[in-house]
């Protein structure tokens, strides 16, 4: 198993960027694909990004495209979401995912971290 866990949330303006991490522990990330998802209280949980093992397949959901961006850097055995252009939609908690390969829904991944929350205010 991997345990994961995000950090780098917090309160920011719109128009402001943030970075989130993913560190994994247990077993080492680059074992696996890692997928970026947010979800809003009341919403379904929405994917993000992802990006494969070897760092050189990324792919971005539409709405966050352009903005956001996904890499990993596999000395620090993390896994960075960069956001930047940020707006009040943007508001969420983001979990990253890890899986045996990428998907774009959150059944396609196997270990999940707790969250870390991201406030846009306008």
């Amino acid at each position: 198993q991997v345990q994961l866990v995000e950090s780098g949330g917090g309160l920011v303006q719109t128009g402001g960027s943030l970075i989130l991490s993913c560190t994994a522990s247990g077993r080492t990330l680059k074992t696996y694909g890692v997928g970026w998802f947010r979800q809003v209280p009341g919403r379904e949980r929405e994917f993000v990004g992802s990006i494969s093992r070897s760092g050189f397949s990324v792919d971005i959901a539409d709405s966050v495209k352009g903005r956001f961006a996904i890499s990993r850097d596999n000395v620090a055995n993390t896994v960075y979401l960069q956001m930047s252009s940020l707006r009040p939609e943007d508001t969420a908690v983001y979990y990253c995912a890890a899986g045996r390969s990428v998907a774009p829904a959150p059944s396609g991944y196997d270990y999940w971290g707790q969250g870390t929350q991201v406030t846009v205010s306008s």
